[in-house]
Order: structure tokens, then C-alpha cells, then sequence
């Protein structure tokens, strides 16, 4: 995660990046423009999960085909309400880097699917034997939402996170408690015609589930720019599946990375996500119906939004981007 300091001043971005924010390319390749020195992708070393999310998505449909066949919706695991907790068996664990894991939990039946919706999240539970009150804490899974049977949670470990410690020391077999889902924001197609995912760290799970439902739908056109920050290259989490998604929308996905302790190969932006970056690759709050999506350490988040007060008390907006003139409604911080 972020260091506690300040926030450092990110290099010179080109002004003329800020094209993208307001109008579509004309022409010219994603290593031509971060050739010409924007915040872009650099160097290899791909952490990726289980293939490409085109690849996950075709498995998904020959493993739900039969059943879709009988045109009846898929079953619920998670249908909220007064349902409860739910017990799940951790199935598969994936070291994903240094110090993340992803964990794939057994839904209760096969053919059910979580019930989540985007933008929403599920909620997890553990005491251990020597605490007095449980430990909970949200997730927003990265697996898709049709997918049938399992979970997908990328999970990076904090020495005095309990509950991130308390993962990391499962294996398979083992059971954890989640309900859900917690509804977040309530997405639609074309909502908005353009929205920015400001985040660091795990923040990026949320950005993904909803990047992820926007380019999964065809009639959903909406344009977006991810701002992600972290600490090193080797913590850049989904770094491989957002490259798909630039690869494949160009006109309509652009990626902008930051690192505060960046190598000597590291050809992107150095430092913390600051104003200057900011206003270079969002689009202008005056430019029409935008949405700026704030998630990460609480570091960042009050240095760029605000903190929220609560889970749905979304707090005054404050930091960069009230300074850049984005009102409070054009913000959410998940």
C-alpha cells in the first residue's frame, strides 16, 4: 500500500493526453502514445489469475450453456436480506505475488451463480479463539457474476489486518462465513458517457468489477480511464486483464500507472497520484455526464476525494479533486 507521507508530485505528463479524457483517438497505437511519455504500460511480468478474462468468459458459457438452455434464470447464492451467513469451502488458492493471494470459494451448489450485481460487494466474517468480537470486513470478488459455482477473492495481506492474516493462513478444505451482497453503485449501461477509476492497491477490485460489466456488454458504450497507484511494478494487481481490455476497446480504455518505488526500467510515472496527473487524464468535470470512482488506503483516498464517513455516508469531498472543480455528485468513493 501507500507509504503514510505525503503525497509526492508524479513526472510531467504531455498535455496531449488529455485528448483522450474528451474525445475519441484519431489513430496511432496505445505504444505510440506512451511512447510520447504518458503513464503507460511498461515492462513485463504480468501477474495474471487463470487465463484472460476472455478465456474465463468462453469457459464460463460452455459451463452454463446447458442449464441456459432451459431459459430459466440461474440460482442465487447470495440473496441478501435476512438469508444469513453462509459457509463456504475454500477450494483453490493462487499466490498472485508478494504478498497476495487469490482464493476461489465453493458456492453451495454447482449451478448457482453469486447473486452479486454491479456494483456490489460480499462481506466476510472470522473470529479466532482469542477475540472477543468477529472480525468483518468487505470484499468485491473478481470473478464474473455468471460464473457458476465458485468465488473468486484477491486478498493482499497487512501484518495487522486480521482478516486479510487470518486468509492467507487457510488452505483448501478450510470454510469462511460471507453473506451479502452489499450494494454499492447501482450500475446501468451508459449511466455515464465517460467515468475515471481513481485507485490504489486491492481499491482496484471494485474498478475491475465494474470495468469489467461495462466491456462485457455490448450496448454499453460508456468510455473509461483507470488511474492506478502502488508501490512497486510486482504490485500491480489484474494488470494483465486491464492490458486486454486497452488492447481491445483503444478508443474507449486507457490505463495510467504510478508507482512510488519504481526500478530503473520502470518507464511510467513515478511518485503518487497528484494533481497534475489528475488533471492531465480525467475528464474535465464541465465536459458533460461524468463520474469519477475514488477506492484505496485511507492515504489516498483523503489526499484525492475524502474519506467516506461510514459504508453509506459518502462524507464531504475534499482533496485534488475538489480543487479541480468535480462536485460532490460526480464522485463515489467505494
Amino acid at each position: 500500500m501507500f507509504a503514510r507521507s505525503a503525497f509526492r508530485a508524479a513526472q510531467p505528463l504531455k498535455q496531449h493526453v488529455r485528448r483522450y479524457a474528451t474525445e475519441p483517438s484519431k489513430g496511432g497505437s496505445n505504444a505510440a502514445l506512451y511512447a510520447a511519455g504518458a503513464v503507460g504500460l511498461a515492462g513485463a511480468g504480468y501477474y495474471f489469475l487463470s487465463g484472460t478474462p476472455a478465456a474465463q468468459k468462453a469457459e464460463a458459457k460452455v459451463k452454463n450453456a446447458a442449464s441456459d438452455l432451459t431459459g430459466q434464470p440461474p440460482k442465487k447464492a447470495f440473496t441478501g436480506g435476512d438469508q444469513g451467513w453462509l459457509s463456504l469451502v475454500l477450494e483453490d488458492v493462487e499466490i498472485v505475488n508478494h504478498n497476495t493471494k487469490r482464493f476461489r470459494f465453493k458456492l453451495p451448489e454447482e449451478d448457482q451463480v453469486s447473486g452479486l450485481h454491479i456494483a456490489s460487494a460480499l462481506l466476510t466474517k472470522y473470529k479466532g479463539p482469542e477475540m472477543e468480537k468477529a472480525v468483518l470486513r468487505p470484499y468485491t470478488p473478481i470473478s464474473d457474476e455468471d460464473a457458476k459455482g465458485y468465488i473468486d477473492l484477491l486478498v493482499k495481506k497487512y501484518p495487522d489486518g486480521p482478516m486479510s492474516s487470518h486468509l492467507h493462513n487457510m488452505v483448501p478444505g478450510h470454510r469462511l462465513d460471507i453473506k451479502g451482497p452489499l450494494p454499492k453503485y447501482p450500475w446501468e449501461p451508459n449511466k455515464h458517457e465517460h467515468i475515471a477509476l481513481v485507485a490504489g492497491g486491492t481499491g482496484i477490485t471494485p474498478m475491475w468489477q465494474l470495468a469489467r460489466g461495462i466491456f462485457s456488454n455490448p450496448e454499453d458504450k460508456t468510455k473509461v480511464t483507470l488511474v492506478f497507484g502502488n508501490v512497486s511494478e510486482d504490485d500491480i494487481l489484474l494488470r494483465r486483464e486491464f492490458a486486454e481490455l486497452e488492447n481491445t476497446y483503444p478508443q474507449r480504455f486507457r490505463a495510467f500507472y504510478v508507482l512510488d518505488n519504481p526500478s530503473k526500467d520502470w518507464h511510467g510515472a513515478a511518485g503518487y497520484i497528484d494533481k497534475t496527473l489528475l488533471k492531465t487524464v480525467l475528464p474535465e468535470p464541465k465536459t458533460g455526464n461524468i463520474k469519477v470512482f475514488v477506492c484505496g488506503p485511507p492515504g489516498m483516498m483523503n489526499s484525492i476525494s475524502g474519506n467516506k464517513k461510514s459504508p453509506k455516508d459518502q462524507g464531504e469531498l475534499s482533496g485534488i479533486l475538489k480543487e479541480l472543480g468535480y462536485s460532490s455528485d460526480q464522485v463515489y468513493k467505494f
